[in-house]
C-alpha cells in the first residue's frame, strides 16, 4: 500500500502535467510541443536514477533511500510551482526524477524480495491497482486548477500526500535482506547518460532545418550506445546486467515492451494537445476526455489476470498490441465534429488495450528469472520503462513539430496531429511481430491456474 501510494504520487505529478501543457507553453511563449522537454528530462532523470537508488538501498538500506526520495521529490515539487521560465521548471523537475528514480523501483524491490513465483501475478496486480486511480482523476483535476488557479497549482497538489507519504513512511518502512553494495560503475553510468542524452537533443533538433547537427548527434549517440553495451557486457558488476537479456521470456517482453511502452506512453501526451490546439478546447474538456482513457486502464483491470490465465500471455499480448494499433489508427482519423461520446469511447477502448498489455508485459517478464537474478532484472526492467516513455514523448514532440512546418499542416494544425497517431500506428507493429515470436506456452506456469490434484493423485 505505501509503495503504491508513492506511485500513485508520483504517476499523478507526470500525468497531471499533460493537459496544462498549453498554459504552461503560452506563459513561457513557446510551442505546446516544446513543454514536452519538461517531461522528457523528468523521464531521463528517473531511468538514470533506478540504478543508483539500487546500489544505495544496497549500501544505505531500503528505508533511508526511500523517505530521502520522497522528501526530496516534495521539495522539488514545491520549486516546480514556483517555476519562472521552461529552464528552471525544466531543472526542478529533473531534480523531481532524480527522486522518482529511487523511491518506486526501491519499494518494489522490498515486494518482489517477499513473492513467490506462484503469486508474483496476483502481487503485481495488487501494487499495481491504486496507482490506476492517479491517471483517472489527474487529468480532470489537471483541467480544473489550470483553468481556474494556474498551472502552477497543479504542483501544488503533490506537497499535503508528499508529507503524509513520508510521515507513514518512517513508521512503516523497515530494511529488506539484500546483498552487499557492490562497487558503482560509473563508467557505465556515465556511457549510459550520455547516450541517452545526445538522443534526445538530436530529436529535439531535428525539426531545426539543419539536417547536419541532429545526423552528427545521432551517430555519436550510436556510437555512444555501442560503447556502452561493450562496456556492460564486459563488467562482472555492471551498472544495468545485460546478461538477463540470455531469458528468452525476459529479452522479448523487453524488447517489443519497450517499443509498446514507447508509442503507448505518448497517447497521453498527444491527446490534450489536439483536444486543445487542434480541436479548440478548453483544459476541462480535454482532461475529461483523457480521463476516459484511463478509466479504461482501471476498469478492465479485474479481469487481466483471468485473462492471462485461460489465453495465456502470448494470445492477451497479441490480443492488446493489435487493439492498440486500431486505436491509434482510429485517433489519427478524429476531427471536431465528431459527437464527444464517440470521442470518450474511443479513448476508453485504448485505455483498455493499454492496460492488458501492460499487465501483461509487467507480469510475464520476470517469469523465468531466477531468483539472485531479480535486483539486476528489477534495475534493468524499470529503466528501460523510462526511457522508453521518455523517447515516446520525445518522437511524438518532435513529429508534431515536422508536420507542423510550413506547408499544407501550418493551415490545418490537425494534419500534425493526425500524422503523428499514424506513425505511432506504424511502429507499434514492431511489438506486435514480437508478441507473435513468442512461444504458444510462454509464462505458463506463472499465469495458468494450478490444476487440481485427483484424489487418486494421478
Amino acid at each position: 500500500m505505501l509503495v503504491a501510494a508513492a506511485l500513485f504520487m508520483e504517476l499523478l505529478d507526470g500525468t497531471i502535467l499533460v493537459t496544462a501543457a498549453p498554459r504552461i507553453a503560452a506563459d513561457f511563449g513557446v510551442q505546446s510541443a516544446d513543454v514536452n522537454v519538461v517531461m522528457t528530462a523528468y523521464l531521463i532523470a528517473v531511468a538514470c536514477s533506478i540504478p543508483l537508488g539500487g546500489w544505495l538501498a544496497s549500501r544505505l538500506g531500503a528505508r533511508v533511500v526511500f523517505c530521502t526520495s520522497v522528501a526530496v521529490f516534495t521539495v522539488a515539487s514545491l520549486l516546480c510551482a514556483l517555476s519562472g521560465d521552461l529552464l528552471s521548471l525544466t531543472l526542478a523537475r529533473v531534480l523531481q526524477g532524480l527522486a522518482g528514480g529511487m523511491m518506486v523501483p526501491v519499494g518494489r524491490l522490498v515486494v518482489l524480495r517477499n513473492t513467490d513465483k506462484a503469486g508474483l501475478v496476483r502481487a503485481i496486480a495488487v501494487l499495481t491497482w491504486p496507482s490506476l486511480l492517479a491517471p483517472v482523476i489527474a487529468p480532470v483535476i489537471g483541467g480544473f486548477l489550470t483553468t481556474l488557479a494556474g498551472w502552477q497549482s497543479i504542483f501544488f497538489v503533490n506537497l499535503p500526500i508528499g508529507v503524509a507519504l513520508l510521515v507513514a513512511a518512517l513508521l512503516v518502512v523497515r530494511d529488506v535482506n539484500a546483498p552487499p553494495a557492490r562497487r558503482l560503475d560509473l563508467p557505465g553510468l556515465a556511457l549510459c547518460t550520455l547516450t541517452v542524452l545526445v538522443l534526445l537533443v538530436a530529436l529535439e533538433l531535428a525539426h531545426s532545418g539543419d539536417p547536419v547537427l541532429p545526423v552528427l548527434l545521432v551517430v555519436v549517440g550510436l556510437a555512444l550506445g555501442a560503447a556502452s553495451v561493450a562496456w556492460l557486457l564486459r563488467r562482472p558488476n555492471p551498472l544495468l546486467d545485460l546478461r538477463i537479456f540470455r531469458v528468452p521470456t525476459f529479452r522479448v517482453t523487453n524488447s517489443g515492451g519497450f517499443v509498446f511502452r514507447l508509442v503507448i506512453s505518448a497517447v497521453p501526451f498527444v491527446l490534450p494537445l489536439l483536444f486543445q490546439d487542434g480541436f479548440g478546447w478548453s483544459p476541462i474538456e480535454a482532461g475529461v476526455a483523457v480521463t476516459a482513457l484511463f478509466l479504461g486502464n482501471v476498469t478492465v483491470k479485474p479481469i487481466t489476470t483471468p485473462l492471462m490465465r485461460r489465453f495465456g500471455f502470448r494470445a492477451v499480448l497479441i490480443g492488446a498490441v493489435s487493439g492498440s494499433i486500431l486505436a491509434l489508427a482510429l485517433f489519427g482519423l478524429l476531427g471536431p465534429a465528431l459527437p464527444v461520446p464517440l470521442i470518450w469511447a474511443l479513448a476508453y477502448a485504448s485505455g483498455a488495450a493499454r492496460s492488458i498489455g501492460f499487465s501483461a508485459y509487467n507480469s510475464i517478464q520476470f517469469a523465468d528469472v531466477h531468483a539472485e537474478d531479480l535486483t539486476n532484472a528489477n534495475t534493468l526492467s524499470a529503466t528501460l520503462s523510462e526511457l522508453s516513455a521518455a523517447l515516446g514523448i520525445a518522437i511524438a514532440a518532435t513529429s508534431l513539430r515536422f508536420l507542423a512546418g510550413p506547408g499544407e499542416a501550418a493551415g490545418n494544425p490537425l494534419l500534425a496531429y493526425h500524422g503523428t497517431f499514424l506513425a505511432l500506428a506504424v511502429l507499434l507493429v514492431m511489438s506486435l511481430v514480437s508478441a507473435v515470436r513468442l512461444p504458444a506456452d510462454a509464462g505458463d506456469h506463472v499465469s495458468r491456474a494450478p490444476r487440481p490434484v485427483s484424489r487418486s493423485g494421478s
